[in-house]
C-alpha cells in the first residue's frame, strides 16, 4: 500500500516541486528482498592449508521502467529497491518519489520492475546515449542527466574541521563487509559528525544510490549533511552529490580533476585523502580550521629556530 507523506516530512528540496502535481506526497510501493551479502567458500592458503574465507555477491540487476529496459547495475543486492530508486533520482529522472507507483525486484529474473503512476516510462528522456564512468562496478551517466545537472547548483555552506575529524572517527565502525571480506566500497551519510545511514556495495555508485534512495523516499534535505565515501572523488561523485543536495564530500581517496573542476562550478567542497587528522580540502573557502591537529614536529622545531 501506498502512504502519503505527513507535511512535517517533506524536505527543503520538494518546497520547488508543482502543488499541483496529485502525486506529490506519495511513495511507492516496494518489495523487501535484500539478500545476505557475505559468503564462505572454501580455498586453500599459500601453504597449500584447506581453510574458509568470506566472499561478497556480485549480482546483475536490470532496471525497467515500465518494461521498457533502463540499465544493468552489478551490485550486493544487500538493498535492491532502494538502489533502484537512487539510481533513477540521481539520473534526475523522476522530480520525486511520488511519480514511481512501485519497485518490484524478482532475484529469479535478475529483474527490478519500476511502475510509474502515468504510465508513461522515460519519454522524453534520451537513455540511448549513456557515459561509462571510472572506477569498479562502474556507473553510468545518462545523456539527459546532463542536461538537468546544473539546476542543482548548491548554496554555500559552512564547513567546520571538527565535524569533519568527527565523521572519521565514526565511519571506521561502519565497514562491516569489508572488514569480513573486501571487495566492496563503503558510503556513509553523516550529519553533525554522526552516521545517519552506512551502505557498503561492489561500488561507491551504487552505495551512494542506494543512501540517495533512502533519503529520496523519507523526504530528507541533504544541505545541512556530509557524504562519506572509501572511494575516489570523480566527476559522476560530485554530480551525485549536487542532485542529492550534499555540499561536502569527504574521501579517504582522491580527487580527479574534472571532479574537482565540477565540484568549484557546483558548489560542492572536497575533503579528500581523508584519515586519522589528515586531509586535503578543496574549493574550502567556506572551511572553518576550528580544530587544528598538532604540527608536524619538524615544524614545531622550525618554528622555534625563528624566535
Amino acid at each position: 500500500m501506498t502512504r502519503s507523506v505527513p507535511s512535517s516530512e517533506v524536505s527543503v528540496e520538494q518546497v520547488r516541486y508543482s502543488s499541483s502535481d496529485p502525486y506529490l506526497g506519495l511513495l511507492p510501493e516496494l518489495t523487501h528482498e535484500g539478500l545476505e551479502s557475505i559468503h564462505q567458500v572454501n580455498s586453500k592458503n599459500q601453504y597449500g592449508i584447506d581453510q574458509q574465507i568470506n566472499i561478497v555477491d556480485e549480482l546483475p540487476l536490470t532496471i525497467k521502467v515500465d518494461s521498457e529496459e533502463l540499465v544493468t547495475l552489478m551490485t550486493l543486492g544487500s538493498r535492491p529497491e532502494l538502489l533502484v530508486l537512487g539510481y533513477l533520482r540521481n539520473q534526475a529522472l523522476f522530480e520525486h518519489p511520488g511519480q514511481i507507483k512501485s519497485v518490484q525486484v524478482d532475484w529469479d529474473r535478475e529483474l527490478a520492475e519500476v511502475t510509474t503512476r502515468d504510465g508513461k516510462g522515460l519519454q522524453g528522456f534520451d537513455t540511448s546515449r549513456k557515459t561509462v564512468t571510472t572506477g569498479c562496478g562502474q556507473g553510468t551517466i545518462l545523456s539527459c542527466t546532463l542536461d538537468k545537472l546544473y539546476e542543482h547548483r548548491l548554496s554555500p555552506t559552512t564547513v567546520r574541521q571538527s565535524e569533519i575529524y568527527r565523521v572519521l572517527n565514526r565511519v571506521k565502525d561502519y565497514n562491516k563487509a569489508y572488514r569480513a571480506a573486501g571487495s566492496v566500497h563503503g558510503c556513509g551519510l553523516c550529519q553533525a559528525g554522526e552516521v545517519m545511514m552506512f551502505v557498503e556495495d561492489v561500488g561507491r555508485h551504487n552505495a551512494m544510490d542506494t543512501i540517495s534512495g533512502e533519503m529520496w523516499i523519507n523526504g530528507m534535505p541533504g544541505h545541512d549533511k556530509i557524504f562519506y565515501t572509501t572511494g575516489r572523488l570523480t566527476s559522476e561523485i560530485v554530480m551525485k552529490s549536487a542532485l542529492m543536495g550534499i555540499p561536502v564530500l569527504v574521501s579517504r581517496n582522491g580527487t580527479t580533476n574534472m571532479g574537482y573542476e565540477l565540484a568549484v562550478e557546483l558548489g560542492v567542497t572536497l575533503i579528500a585523502r581523508a584519515k586519522s587528522r589528515q586531509f586535503c580540502a578543496l574549493n574550502a573557502d567556506n572551511m572553518v580550521f576550528d580544530a587544528s591537529p598538532p604540527k608536524p614536529s619538524r615544524m614545531n622545531a622550525d618554528h622555534r629556530k625563528t624566535h
